[in-house]
């Protein structure tokens, strides 16, 4: 099982990740609509593989206290069009599901 931790959307759909449909049964979407609650989730679940962020999130906020307060966080995924965000790893992807099928791809064992 795979858990992606979801941060982001605009204020007027602060939870997007139910959306965001996932054909794997493999695959577990969490969200957080804030970078505090994103961070109360990493610390009450340590399976969480992952984070993705979104346009609209407090992405920086989030990235910026990870680094600080959790250095063995799970790794940060972005859409390359949010530009360059420390410690994020870009994906050629704006779609939640490719992003998704993207955070997959690369958290599986090669």
């Amino acid at each position: 099982m795979i858990t992606i931790l979801v941060l982001g959307g605009s204020n007027a759909d602060p939870a997007p990740a139910t959306a965001i449909a996932t054909d794997d049964p493999s695959v577990e979407i969490l969200s957080a609509g804030s970078a505090e609650e994103a961070l109360e989730r990493l610390a009450r679940n340590r399976r969480i593989d992952a984070v993705l962020l979104l346009p609209g999130s407090p992405a920086r906020e989030l990235a910026e206290t990870l680094a600080e307060e959790d250095p063995a966080a799970p790794p940060l995924f972005a859409p390359k069009s949010m530009g360059e965000i420390a410690g994020a790893r870009r994906l050629e992807a704006e779609s939640s599901d490719a992003l998704v099928r993207l955070i997959v791809q690369a958290l599986e064992p090669p």
